[in-house]
């Protein structure tokens, strides 16, 4: 592993959960994983960390890419992996799990009182027969799976046989304690068995609100009836069903099939990320990368689904698009992909409801890629240094001259929480070491001149003595007024090596358009038909305006946050920062303190009663 180069870039990568898919050198996916924070498991392997499972260490030795689809809950990232898997069979999935096929779940809808197990392959003699099967699932997940169907449904869990053993011997403790109809007892026929059942198969398509309401109605006819410790019992079911569809998304409530088609375009590219719903579920998802910006999304739109969608065999009835530019398009658009599919389908953009949400998300997982590949300089073939190298010819530099850039950033809200960020592309990727964060000394209303003046002298206190080496170049975000205005303070500064520095100017439409040198010299961009050199200077370019501009108003927004909370509770009569902190550690946060009565907060400890009062006043002066 210490040979492979592959930049992981894990710090586009989103806490959200999602599914990640490992490619080869060739393209080819090699594994598929699931995961409920992405960037904790994709850190797992790329972060620097030692891998002592031999296996995983040689499938990532051999990855050189990755791409990963951000979902809305553990759940549909379960069944997105499931798919995934099925549909490149991946190898490193098989060889991660000891040669074991992934196990199902089996319900032998073909038998009178049927089963529900863990089978290790379907038994296609069997699905003939009536039997359906669910997953692949991973080992833990399956149990997971298990557990619930225990907790929810009363589920014979013995190896007795029915109608055989009816009968035989007496029911077991899980029919004492309500988690079994025990058909053994004789007293429940297999057409009120195979019911339950059909609702165990109705759990699996995610067809919720039909059960939760059975039970519901189930639990207030007991409690009417004063069976209260049935009611008991069916309560804790409910309990079981509420804890798993608790963070689902509101996509789980859409019954029908849907693709949505998410574009974004920056640095020349243009992503399109199509997701796949089906019955209710994401089940896949697709990412393609295309020159050239999205001046016309009714052309790209067009063009994508012209080219993708004829010989498909699984069209769905519904096409989810980006506003286009006139109703005709849509409509034409809906008879091209009928006459290809044989059925109805209808391509439009949904302005509210679940449709749009949906959409929306295929635009965020666009987005998360097109970030991810601009700031990596590329796909996972591309050079990552091209960017500096197209710098030294506009410079007129010697080749391989530059190596370090930095470029600097100011954020502030009006006259409060000025500060500045400094970003460092080292051979064209982000060096997040050497990043480094400045909160303004002496500027104190805003004036970013002034607190460009104080990030830069502060920055070039330190030098290679202290570890802090200079940059080959300073990447200005601005035009010829903001190059000049850091020009002067660079060169006022004395500093032992002249520093070359380019300004980053943008268009009317807020995008890059171009550099500027401290001479005047402009090198515009072509964005109607760009060079290969255009498309690779701009993708860096950009990586640097977005880093820069993100890490910034980040540490900003953390001074706000920081100010805020010192400013509700230090601004009250006798509180300070020991009292401060004193209150959130015992009520944890700035609301669990305002909602807290004056005896709550009396008890807090170096807490007085007057200060109890003055708080309780301060969060409650309206009500009075």
């Amino acid at each position: 592993m210490s040979e492979n180069r592959f930049d992981a870039r894990l710090d586009t990568v989103p806490m959200s959960p999602g599914v990640y898919l490992m490619k080869d050198a060739s393209g080819s996916v090699i594994y598929v994983g699931k995961a409920k924070k992405l960037k904790n498991r994709l850190r797992s392997y790329f972060g620097g960390g030692q891998i002592t499972h031999p296996k995983v260490a040689a499938m990532v030795s051999h990855v050189a890419d990755f791409e990963y689809v951000v979902v809305g809950s553990e759940t549909e990232a379960l069944l997105l992996e499931s798919n995934l898997i099925k549909r490149y069979m991946p190898q490193y999935n098989i060889l991660l799990r000891d040669d074991k096929a992934y196990p199902y779940v089996c319900i032998t809808l073909n038998e009178e009182y049927p089963r529900v197990f863990k089978a290790f392959r379907p038994d296609e003699k069997a699905r003939a027969a009536g039997a359906r099967y669910f997953g692949p699932y991973m080992g833990g997940d399956l149990y997971n799976t298990m557990r619930a169907i225990e907790e929810i449904f009363p589920l014979k869990r013995c190896r007795k046989v029915f109608p055989r053993d009816i009968g035989k011997e007496r029911p077991c403790l899980n029919y004492h304690i309500g988690k079994c109809m025990a058909p053994c007892r004789g007293e429940v026929s297999s057409a009120d068995y195979r019911k339950m059942i059909f609702d165990i198969v109705a759990f699996f398509e995610g067809r919720y609100d039909g059960i939760k309401d059975e039970i519901t109605d189930e639990m207030n006819r007991a409690s009417e009836e004063l069976d209260f410790e049935r009611a008991a019992v069916l309560r804790d079911r409910l309990a079981a069903l509420d804890n798993i569809t608790r963070n689902q998304r509101v996509f789980m409530e859409i019954e029908r099939d849907v693709d949505a088609i998410g574009v974004y375009s920056q640095a020349g590219e243009t992503c399109i990320r199509k997701m796949e719903l089906r019955s209710g579920r994401i089940v896949g998802s697709s990412t393609y990368f295309m020159k050239g910006d999205m001046g016309s999304v009714t052309e790209l739109v067009t063009g994508f689904i012209t080219q993708y969608y004829p010989g498909n065999v699984n069209i769905p009835p519904i096409v989810l698009v980006p506003k286009l530019d006139e109703e005709d398009d849509a409509e034409s658009l809906s008879e091209f992909l009928s006459g290809e599919s044989g059925h109805k389908v209808r391509v439009y953009t949904p302005e509210r409801g679940e449709m749009n949400d949906l959409l929306k998300m295929a635009a965020l997982n666009a987005q998360e890629m097109m970030v991810r590949r601009i700031l990596r300089g590329g796909g996972s073939e591309a050079d990552p240094a091209a960017g500096m190298r197209i710098l030294e010819k506009i410079l007129g530099l010697p080749d391989g001259s530059l190596h370090r850039a930095e470029s600097y950033d100011i954020s502030n809200l009006g006259n409060d929480d000025i500060c500045s960020g400094m970003v460092v592309f080292r051979d064209g990727r982000p060096d997040r070491q050497s990043y480094r964060l400045f909160k303004m000394k002496t500027v104190l209303t805003q004036d970013d001149f002034a607190s460009m003046r104080e990030t830069l002298t502060r920055r070039f206190r330190h030098d290679d003595k202290d570890g802090f080496e200079y940059p080959d170049i300073i990447l200005v975000d601005g035009g010829k007024g903001q190059l000049s205005a850091v020009a002067s303070v660079v060169h006022s500064l004395d500093l032992k090596k002249q520093i070359p520095m380019v300004g980053m100017f943008k268009n009317s439409r807020h995008r890059t358009a171009g550099v500027v040198l401290e001479d005047g010299t402009e090198y515009v961009l072509d964005s109607k038909n760009p060079s290969d050199d255009d498309v690779v200077l701009l993708r860096f370019l950009s990586a640097v305006q977005n880093e820069v501009h993100r890490y910034a108003i980040t540490y900003q927004k953390k001074l706000a946050k920081k100010r805020n909370i010192r400013y509700k509770l230090e601004n009250i009569k006798g509180i300070g920062p020991a009292k401060r902190k004193a209150l959130l550690a015992a009520l944890g946060s700035i609301k669990a303190v305002e909602d807290a009565d004056i005896k709550a907060l009396s008890e807090v400890k170096g807490i007085s009663e007057d200060d109890a009062h003055n708080i309780y006043r301060y969060f409650h002066e309206e009500d009075q």
